[in-house]
């Protein structure tokens, strides 16, 4: 609100021109307050949808969606008979005893380099170039993945050493250089003979290989590669009593000697290899994906012929888990979709304005706000619906094998009407559960069920999940009111609020409309005293 006419007050005449405007507006105002509350109340009553739709789409579209399939209730547990394996059973796996050998487990590859010995004779840095090694010439030495892929690494004397290490990570490798101990230290980051590596070089002159001893990375295989590529020649007796000369190929202990020796140590990536059933299996990891069950090697056993016998069984607690996990959900839903519908009346108690919360505490406005917010979606109508949707398909018989069952049938029940409260009426109990003080000294037939019949939990309870699951869907259709997935009338409270937009402005409007006008009326009339104050001092003045 609001005008840039300069409003006059009453300084000629002395009246109380804001009371008097005021009195003029005071109507449109209480219209305008009234306004901004319903809207404030629909901005409130949005948000308390918001929150329980997504609790209610939750429960639909997790727990219901999935618990609705008779998957959810395959429920297996496995044992074995030595901690060297591990097995996570599926819900293909089929019950009964297995036997599996671990013939080897995966390693990852990883090099330990010799102790690098500098030309001054001090330890060398990270910070520290290449040359301190004696290393003058620039060299490309290839690094190979097992799985065939190659990748050129480029030094030089000018190459420091923390620089070499940053390209080994660069080319997907662990890798450090430790200034306490003088070592490289270089692993592949998984295991298998894919992630195995090797480092090789142009044996044609000695500059690469010399880089890889001067390093301490230079291996048993660099040195064999080397020998074979080069020979040496060395005077023998010829038998005749004179000497002859004779070319031979240099043994790689040759070689090793004319680079001072230094060798690095090398284990080799190496597969996984189990047998299950007689049928031998391989995998670049510890871990076995086989018919939808989990196998894992911890160690290889002392002894590589042990027969590891695997036993797999029904998880009964892990059905009964998944029954009362499901259960427990609808409990929280059902009871706070109860308390809201059943809530108090907030009849009295509108929204503050900035001047009743200024004359408030903080916790005053917060227990005022909240009766209000509590209170907001009292006896309505979409949330009556909600509830009756999932108390219709938990109270009624599913039929299972040719026979109407309940969920007494299984002990499960709500508390006796009077002795529950009245927002928990609804909710579900377990006979047997340590967890619920309603039920928990009551006789377990559920677990009992499972044990002796878990087929027909299954059937029972995936049935249950889907009617509740049926029954939110058919109060989630999209309509004129309602968008998709949304249970309560979203579009009509969404244009009911773009409505209180448009009244508070036109309200707002109509105000300054009202002030402007009697400002200037009151504006006209002091300039008309004053002009007539102003001659009358003139006459008076005349006449002394």
């Amino acid at each position: 609100m609001g005008s840039d006419l300069i409003r006059m007050t009453g300084m000629i005449s002395g009246m109380d021109t804001e009371s008097i405007i005021k009195a003029y507006t005071s109507k449109t105002e209480a219209r305008l307050k009234k306004a901004r509350n319903s809207k404030t109340l629909n901005t409130w009553t949005q948000d308390a949808w918001k929150d329980m739709n997504s609790k209610i789409y939750s429960f639909y579209s997790k727990t219901l969606s999935t618990n609705r399939f008779s998957s959810a209730y395959k429920k297996m547990k496995t044992t074995t008979s030595n901690s060297a394996l591990t097995v996570t059973a599926g819900e293909n796996a089929a019950t009964g005893v297995q036997t599996a050998e671990i013939k080897s487990a995966a390693a990852a590859a990883y090099l330990t380099g010799s102790k690098v010995k500098t030309t001054d004779g001090e330890d060398l840095k990270n910070s520290d170039t290449l040359s301190k090694l004696g290393i003058t010439e620039e060299t490309t030495l290839t690094l190979t993945k097992g799985d065939g892929s190659t990748k050129e690494i480029s030094i030089s004397g000018e190459t420091k050493m923390s620089d070499f290490v940053s390209a080994l990570k660069d080319a997907g490798l662990n890798a450090n250089f430790d200034e306490s101990n003088q070592r490289l230290f270089i692993s592949a980051k998984s295991t298998g003979t894919d992630s195995d590596f090797s480092f090789s070089t142009d044996n044609s002159g000695n500059a690469g290989l010399k880089a890889l001893a001067s390093m301490g990375i230079a291996t048993e295989s660099n040195y064999n590669a080397y020998a074979k590529s080069h020979t040496v020649s060395e005077t023998v007796d010829d038998g005749e009593g004179g000497t002859t000369t004779v070319t031979r190929e240099m043994t790689k202990e040759e070689a090793k000697a004319a680079f001072g020796g230094n060798t690095a140590s090398k284990i080799d990536g190496s597969n996984a290899k189990l047998i299950l059933n007689g049928a031998e299996f391989e995998s670049q990891s510890n871990t076995f994906s086989i018919n939808g069950s989990t196998y894992t090697i911890n160690h290889v056993p002392t002894d590589p012929e042990e027969k590891i016998s695997i036993n797999t069984t029904t998880d009964y607690d892990g059905v009964y888990d998944v029954v009362k996990s499901m259960l427990k959900e609808f409990n929280s839903l059902i009871n706070e979709m109860t308390k809201s519908y059943n809530a108090d009346s907030a009849k009295g108690y509108d929204p503050l304005t900035d001047e009743q919360k200024d004359a408030m505490s903080d916790k005053e406005v917060e227990e005022w706000e909240k009766k209000i917010k509590d209170s907001l979606l009292r006896n309505d109508e979409n949330l009556s619906g909600v509830i009756q949707a999932l108390t219709e398909a938990t109270s009624g018989g599913i039929e299972v094998n040719g026979k109407k069952m309940y969920l007494s049938d299984f002990g499960i029940s709500t508390q006796d009407y009077f002795s529950a409260d009245k927002n928990e009426r609804n909710a579900l109990h377990i006979d047997g559960d340590p967890d619920d003080e309603v039920s928990a000294g009551n006789t377990d037939k559920l677990k009992a069920m499972i044990a002796s019949d878990p087929e027909a939990v299954t059937s029972f309870f995936q049935q249950l999940a889907g009617k509740m699951y049926n029954n939110l869907y058919s109060k989630m259709g999209t309509s004129s009111l309602s968008s998709i997935y949304k249970v309560y009338n979203d579009k009509q409270l969404k244009e009911e609020s773009t409505s209180w937009d448009s009244k508070i402005l036109e309200l707002e409007d109509k105000i300054t409309a009202i002030e402007d006008k009697w400002y200037s009326r009151f504006s006209k009339m002091e300039s008309k005293l004053a002009k007539m104050q102003k001659n009358q001092t003139a006459v008076s003045g005349f006449f002394g």
